[in-house]
């Protein structure tokens, strides 16, 4: 409950700034230093780490995935950003903005120190490119055009000054405005956008791209010349000269290359590797670090996702009864060791003791799915026992991108064959699966999906979303009654509100089962070696292992300590195995006049 409660009063504090008219920031603001950054924080050496499979584009609005978005997010930046503790707004590349008292005019004033990385400088007209690219039909940009297409085409008013209308009144429009990045028009225009997906060689972020290996390696630069990098804000920060990725599609090689030294950073997303595999000298002797950090990184929700637009699946029972005949109890607890709590919401956060979530558990249940199933029309061959419906057996194909899923899949598929059902497990790489789910050519598939601090149900849930190609509705839901929440939390700018408007949508998703829930965890779960510096707390108070990129360092004292004891096999000192946001944090708060030191 507090940790729900901290949200909501973050997200008020959001809430009242978009709220009041007028000119933004106010007057007497100033940048401040990053409250997140290391006070001994300083610049140089590279950090390596698992970024994941290889992809298929990294090209963020091609490719919506945690991966590009990672990558993306170095190079391009956005118009305003958010101060990572309090949430309020900030500059970004334009320094201040402007809302009309009827929330339907938006005035963002480019910083006039904002340059791209060939030393033109970030204008209004970028920033209609960018939007005019997304909001283009023939652009595969999926979910990014939902939140832009509440707005006409914007007005340059003159090279620093744009101006956007609101077609409806939103809650979200000043995050949608200040939250897409700009892409350089100079750079971009002309070309096939749905074919710039590796090369970029104009930006305007801290890091621009080196070396690119498909399906091995890339390498991400920290620019001297980026042109924020002496704020106060930067300071601390993006420490790294070079951010090394590697891709790897499997990630049990990925945790094994991590043990031989091959990266820095390895976060656990295998329980099995966490419980029974974190063992030996290098742990031992503190080589390498393994760490719970909680903080606030919304947690998602993960499952077997049904594509309704297709039968069986266009059946509720059929829906229902395949996750009955899901053995979750049993996964957790022979393959995950019950580090895991069974999901029963798509808004798992929203809800904690004592305001628990009140949508049932699924259990494991083959004879009430069996019901289910016969009462959908499927009756059982007398001879082979296969459940058959208009002369038809019911066979499907689940589509893996993991051969890690594996052994889940093989208990599922056997409880599906004790009833009747045959289930044929394809196996593709990332690419290959990522191009399946733009077109929602698949029967059902494992996806996993994260969570935003600012709760949006249209893009996943609304009927319209279900028809746009590459975006983010992959089950095809559709229900009039979600609709017509949908539309009424737009305009609403109470988060409390809000939220009460998503358990509602929750509820009625939650009871047409487009996924047979999983399960998840509401912490990250880190390895690396201790060779990195890092703060206190770790990770940023909202964000996951990639917060990494931005906030830890190479201390030449602790490189050289770990260089000796690697040497010598001796031990360092152990680092805390769990890490609590709030309370580290607010420690260093009360420790602040007599420990932090000046940033340089």
């Amino acid at each position: 409950m507090k940790r729900i409660a901290i949200l909501v009063s973050l997200l008020l504090v959001a809430g009242l700034a978009f709220a009041a008219d007028g000119m933004f920031p106010g007057p007497g603001w100033k940048e401040k230093p990053n409250p997140l950054a290391g006070a001994h924080a300083q610049r140089g050496g590279q950090m390596a780490s698992f970024l994941g499979p290889s992809p298929k584009s990294l090209n963020y609005y091609l490719e919506s995935s945690s991966l590009a978005s990672e990558v993306f997010g170095l190079m391009y930046e956005s118009l305003l950003g958010m101060d990572p503790v309090t949430l309020e707004y900030i500059p970004g590349l334009a320094a201040k903005w402007s809302i009309s008292a009827d929330k339907r005019t938006y005035a963002f004033y480019m910083d006039k120190k904002a340059k791209w990385s060939d030393g033109r400088p970030v204008t209004a007209k970028d920033v209609k490119f960018t939007f005019d690219a997304i909001l283009d039909p023939k652009n595969m940009t999926g979910s990014h055009k939902v939140a832009l297409a509440r707005f006409s085409s914007p007005v340059v008013v003159n090279a620093s000054t744009i101006r956007f209308t609101a077609k409806e009144v939103h809650w979200k429009n000043l995050l949608a405005l200040g939250g897409f990045q700009i892409l350089p028009a100079h750079a971009w225009a002309g070309q096939d956008f749905n074919k710039v997906n590796f090369s970029f060689p104009v930006v305007s972020g801290p890091f621009k791209m080196g070396a690119y290996k498909q399906g091995v390696s890339l390498t991400m630069l920290r620019r001297n010349d980026w042109w924020s990098a002496a704020s106060p804000g930067a300071k601390g920060t993006y420490n790294f000269d070079r951010l090394h990725f590697l891709f790897y599609e499997e990630r049990e090689n990925a945790f094994e290359a991590f043990k031989k030294g091959a990266f820095d950073l390895y976060p656990i997303y295998t329980s099995r590797m966490w419980v029974k595999e974190t063992t030996g000298e290098k742990f031992q002797k503190n080589l390498i670090v393994k760490q719970r950090v909680h903080n606030h990184n919304p947690v998602g929700f993960q499952g077997f996702a049904m594509n309704m637009r297709r039968a069986p699946f266009n059946d509720l029972r059929v829906r229902k009864a395949m996750a009955l005949l899901l053995d979750r109890p049993k996964m957790n607890a022979t393959i995950m060791y019950n580090q895991y709590f069974l999901q029963n919401s798509y808004y798992q956060d929203l809800y904690s003791p004592p305001s628990s979530c009140p949508n049932p558990q699924t259990p494991f249940d083959k004879n009430a799915a069996r019901k289910l199933l016969a009462q959908a029309g499927w009756k059982a061959d007398p001879k082979t026992g296969i459940l058959m419906k208009a002369g038809k057996p019911f066979r499907f194909q689940f589509l893996s991108r993991d051969a890690s899923s594996g052994k889940f899949l093989s208990i599922y598929q056997q409880d599906l064959k004790d009833v009747g059902i045959s289930m044929e497990i394809v196996v593709k790489d990332w690419a290959a699966w990522m191009k399946d789910m733009e077109n929602y050519s698949f029967e059902m598939t494992w996806a996993a999906w994260g969570a935003g601090l600012f709760k949006d149900p249209e893009t996943m849930w609304s009927s319209k979303e279900a028809a746009r190609t590459a975006g983010d509705n992959i089950t095809g839901f559709a229900d009039k009654a979600v609709d017509q929440l949908i539309e009424k939390q737009k305009t609403l700018f109470s988060v409390a509100a809000r939220h009460d408007i998503c358990r509602k949508i929750d509820k009625l998703v939650f009871a047409q089962y487009p996924y047979a829930l999983l399960w998840n965890i509401d912490y990250v779960r880190l390895l690396y070696w201790n060779r990195l510096a890092t703060p206190d707390w770790v990770l940023s108070k909202y964000g996951d292992e990639s917060s990494a990129n931005a906030l830890w360092w190479i201390d030449p004292d602790d490189q050289a300590a770990f260089d000796d004891a690697l040497r010598k096999g001796t031990s360092l000192p152990a680092r805390p195995g769990a890490v609590v946001f709030s309370k580290v944090f607010r420690q260093r708060a009360q420790l602040v006049p007599a420990r932090i030191q000046p940033l340089t």
